[in-house]
């Protein structure tokens, strides 16, 4: 309803895998705001990166997690609640805005699963990240049987 396309889920970068369901949760590994040609957006926030850009690279992070997730269980319409993220951004030393940076990830999960998208969620920032990403983000959500 909302029109969005889920890219092919992100290869991952290292020796370790997207996602492992454990029980009723899926745990996803730290995603970063790939297009869907594997090309990463750069950049620290805010000398780089505008904040209204990293919200919407946060937002892209989650919809590449939302693919990921469809990998792992089949079918996002098996998601009961989303549990936890962790969102870090790549910023200044000084920079205090992170929450509104990981808003982007929040704010679609919320409007794709209402009040069950709701989540609890750290929003720090880091002096840097792999490839120069903005933001990285972990998601745990729990599915039903």
């Amino acid at each position: 309803a909302l029109g969005l396309e889920l890219s092919p889920p992100p290869a991952p970068a290292g020796n370790y895998i997207g996602a492992i369901t454990y029980g009723k949760l899926v745990y996803l590994a730290g995603h970063g705001p790939s297009d869907a040609d594997g090309k990463y957006r750069k950049g620290k926030v805010p000398s780089e990166v505008s904040l209204d850009e990293a919200y919407g690279a946060a937002r892209m992070v989650a919809l590449n997690m939302l693919a990921t997730l469809k990998k792992e269980i089949g079918d996002l319409d098996k998601v009961k609640r989303v549990v936890k993220l962790l969102c870090m951004i790549n910023c200044a030393p000084d920079f205090k805005e992170t929450p509104k940076v990981a808003n982007g990830a929040s704010d679609l999960l919320v409007s794709l699963y209402g009040d069950s998208g709701r989540h609890a969620r750290s929003a720090v920032g880091m002096a840097t990240l792999p490839q120069t990403m903005p933001v990285e983000i972990e998601m745990i959500v729990e599915v039903e049987d």
